[in-house]
């Protein structure tokens, strides 16, 4: 467990470094890479779990991964590094992605009351997966063009290409190890102790699987790249819900238990809708903040014990 927390912290460092340089290399904000790599990287573990918990069958597992880690992505993995060092909004500019990730909580959860996910739905998630992709292609196209109309040339950093490369592959490849160290041992005292298979999915595993958004988010709040920090949560949030749940729906059927639709979807949708006048009237996530999400947080996890 100290091994893979060692793991994930330099894994975090290093990819956050490696798509701040990426952003000066190519001339496109740094909220764009956040949102794209990123995001996929710090959830290559969702992804990865919720498709083995799929072919175990294990759907509950699957699906609680996902709901749980969107719902720690926001009040854990924005809590702790607010609580430490704040998070500043005032040059954030994530409005059109933050709706994103409100329509595809909305979506999702209308699906899940349809009855349960089916190859259709996937293909429905992984569509608007595809369109969101696109417009964000679009967005860092246009941004490196307006960058080189008024400034004659891109902003110039001093890594080279091999080592924004490698840092960049040292996150994506260590965060996953890291995470696997913590979770694996968990789930299997969870396991041990008679805990059920959802609680498991919405508790120990879904935390373990947003390791590294908190990881990459502490050190992007650490090094004061606020866009990192928020692109991280709302790329990793739009991922799970349209690419995790979608590649896992296209491999077996998911079917939504009561307690979903009764109260954790609600819960991840309250706790994204938190986040509205952090993003849109650019409030400071304090460490006042940063104390009252966790707070919350850890009133949820008790409830699912109690």
């Amino acid at each position: 467990m100290f091994g893979g927390f060692v793991i994930l912290l330099v894994a975090g460092d290093a990819l956050v470094r490696g798509a701040v340089s990426l952003s000066l290399k190519l001339g496109i904000p740094a909220l764009i890479v956040s949102l794209t790599i990123v995001a996929f990287g710090t959830s290559a573990p969702e992804l990865l779990i919720s498709i083995k918990a799929a072919l175990d069958g294990s759907a509950g597992l699957a699906l609680g991964n996902v709901v749980g880690s969107n719902i720690a992505n926001v009040l854990l993995v924005l809590g702790v590094p607010a609580l430490f060092f704040g998070i500043s909004t005032q040059d954030n500019t994530s409005k059109s992605n933050y709706i994103y990730m409100i329509l595809a909580t909305i979506v999702f959860i209308v699906m899940g009351f349809m009855g349960p996910l089916t190859a259709l739905n996937g293909v429905l998630l992984l569509l608007m997966l595809a369109v969101i992709l696109f417009k964000a292609y679009r967005h860092a196209k246009n941004s490196r063009r307006a960058m080189l109309a008024a400034m004659d040339d891109l902003p110039q950093t001093n890594s080279a290409w091999w080592k924004i490369i490698i840092l960049i592959g040292v996150g994506m490849i260590g965060l996953p190890i890291g995470a696997n160290l913590l979770v694996e041992g968990a789930v299997h005292i969870a396991q041990e102790l008679g805990i059920e298979e959802a609680v498991i999915g919405l508790t120990l595993v879904a935390i373990g699987t947003s390791l590294p958004e908190l990881a990459t988010t502490v050190m992007a709040a650490y090094r004061k790249e606020a866009d990192v920090a928020i692109g991280n949560v709302i790329g990793s949030n739009i991922f799970n819900l349209l690419g995790v749940i979608g590649v896992t729906s296209l491999i077996t059927n998911l079917p939504v238990s009561h307690e979903f639709l009764e109260q954790d979807f609600w819960i991840m949708l309250g706790s994204s809708l938190l986040l509205l006048p952090f993003i849109w009237y650019k409030i400071n996530l304090t460490k006042l903040w940063g104390g009252a999400f966790l707070a919350t947080y850890v009133i949820y996890i008790w409830m699912l014990f109690v």
